[in-house]
């Protein structure tokens, strides 16, 4: 540990990521590490981090100098994500502050990148029960902490993002909504017409 005029720093410990390795960027979610360039920015050369985000159709360049700053992080591990579903699964947190407050947090949360925190957003929206609804802004929310966890999940298990956000609302017990456009026939109330 080094120290500066008295005070004591915690060295900056060093992110070592490789090219083709999936990263976490906390604002987009789940992405590609495509390559290592370099840059003459003023003057300067600077390293960047290419960062392919396919779902969004977006590619991000990260200084590496920065890149812990960022908020960016290699993938969590299987048992932390298992955790966090774990932790999905519990009472929904209180709801005394004003919507505004809550959804700034929860916007917050998802932004983290933190499986933990999305979790927390996931356990506060989710449905409990088929008859449930959800404002639109609340669907929004949750909708989009969701697809955060399930796109770490798809890579952790090898799948879909759509059935990693199915295993999770399994895992969740989030009842199926209902679909109000189905159109259940009945072969027994159709009356042929030769019959008339």
């Amino acid at each position: 540990m080094a120290t500066v005029k008295g005070i004591q720093i915690m060295p900056s410990k060093k992110l070592d990521f490789k090219t083709g390795q999936y990263v976490v960027y906390p604002t987009q979610g789940v992405g590609k590490l495509v390559r290592v360039e370099e840059q003459n920015i003023g003057g300067q050369k600077i390293k960047m981090l290419v960062i392919d985000f396919e779902r969004n159709h977006m590619t991000l360049r990260v200084p590496v100098e920065r890149a812990e700053v960022s908020g960016l992080r290699p993938l969590t591990s299987i048992k932390k994500m298992d955790e966090a579903i774990s932790s999905a699964k519990g009472k929904a947190g209180a709801k005394r502050m004003i919507w505004a407050r809550r959804a700034a947090q929860y916007e917050e949360n998802i932004n983290s990148g933190d499986p933990m925190k999305l979790a927390e957003v996931v356990r506060d929206l989710q449905r409990r029960n088929a008859t449930d609804t959800m404002t639109f802004s609340a669907r929004q929310l949750y909708l989009r902490a969701l697809e955060r966890m399930a796109q770490e999940f798809a890579v952790l298990h090898k799948m879909d993002i759509e059935e990693a956000s199915d295993k999770i609302e399994d895992i969740l017990g989030v009842p199926k909504e209902i679909d109000l456009n189905a159109i259940d026939s009945d072969d027994d109330d159709e009356v042929e017409e030769d019959e008339v």
